[in-house]
């Protein structure tokens, strides 16, 4: 029965809500917040891989794939110079026995403007690409399949027993600010790190075709997003701390949280031949939703993040398990691949 009521309600809720995916880590999903983001990084190229399982252990799975890749091109060794960055995003959202699906593809440009090479940087970015829906209603059971001992399928349920396939257009576009004190200064445990953006989603509000609803509508969603990173005097660490800001429609996330990153391995700051290395932890809060905490590893251009959501509003009720999140990324920090560097 509870496997029978929770994909029904998330399903039902995937109808009417007409809301978007999310991760927890959001500081591992650029292109999901801000189109800006795009190639708006230390380093060259970046691959992303995110992996969610919403709601481990419930008798049923939710789970978000989502894979994204960027580059800049055209920035300078002392990125003093405007460029521009190119990614591309894929995922693929699968939940509940009706195997309810959003698959989306998309293509991001940005253009990127350092700011008298003291360390600001501004960006602006537009993303546009193609979402998929899609559903199966086979194996779904319903209240009026029940003969009494058991849910016989069966037994029509007077429900509709399909789904339309449908595809739709989307286009975002984003600001995006960063100053990096690292850029302007050579000395140690004194790397400071600001970041603000704003980002709109769904712009042209595309149309859901479902079969049993007309007129649904992809809600815009809006973005508002900080975040800052500080060495802590004569040590080895420093604090991450976020802040993004969801508003689609009526509905409104709020995350935000701290981590503390420490420094195993030192790297170069003059010739950038090696990079520093951290090991974080840290707790980010949803409002009224969940506690995640979160573990990270930064080594080599390799950055892999482990988070568990705890669930703490009333879908507790419902299941009182969490959502396992996994990330992984790649930034090559050495070699450009598409492109020859200058020297400055």
């Amino acid at each position: 029965m509870k496997k029978l009521l929770l994909s029904v309600v998330l399903f039902s809720g995937t109808y009417l809500n007409a809301q978007d995916l999310h991760f927890s880590q959001t500081a591992q999903t650029p292109l999901l917040i801000n189109p800006a983001a795009a190639g708006v990084y230390d380093g060259w190229e970046r691959v992303i891989i995110n992996h969610r399982n919403q709601w481990l252990g419930a008798g049923t799975q939710f789970m978000t794939t989502s894979v994204a890749a960027d580059a800049n091109f055209g920035k300078t060794r002392m990125n003093d110079k405007a460029h521009v960055g190119l990614g591309v995003m894929f995922y693929n959202d699968i939940g509940g026995d009706s195997r309810f699906g959003s698959q989306t593809g998309s293509l991001t440009l940005s253009g990127i403007l350092p700011m008298g090479g003291s360390g600001h940087t501004l960006s602006a970015g537009i993303q546009g690409g193609f979402g998929s829906r899609k559903a199966d209603f086979s194996n779904l059971t319903f209240t009026s399949q029940w003969n009494g001992t058991q849910y016989d399928q069966t037994i029509a349920s007077g429900e509709a027993n399909s789904a339309n396939s449908f595809r739709y257009a989307d286009a975002s576009a984003g600001l995006y600010y960063v100053y990096d004190g690292g850029q302007s200064t050579f000395s140690r445990n004194n790397d400071f790190k600001f970041q603000f953006g704003v980002a709109g989603y769904h712009l042209n509000k595309p149309q859901l075709k479902y079969a049993t609803v007309v007129g649904d509508r992809l809600m815009r969603k809006f973005v508002i997003h900080t975040g800052v990173t500080a060495d802590l005097p004569m040590r080895d660490m420093s604090i991450d701390g976020s802040i993004v800001q969801v508003i689609q429609g009526p509905h409104l996330e709020s995350i935000f949280g701290m981590m503390l990153r420490y420094r195993f391995q030192d790297g170069t700051k003059i010739t950038g031949y090696s990079q520093d290395a951290y090991f974080g932890f840290g707790t980010y809060f949803r409002l009224n939703d969940a506690i995640v905490p979160s573990i990270l590893v930064d080594w080599k251009g390799f950055k892999f993040g482990v988070s568990y959501d705890i669930t703490v509003s009333t879908m507790r009720r419902a299941y009182g398990g969490g959502s396992l999140e996994f990330s992984l990324s790649y930034t090559n920090l050495n070699h450009a691949l598409f492109k020859t560097r200058g020297r400055f």
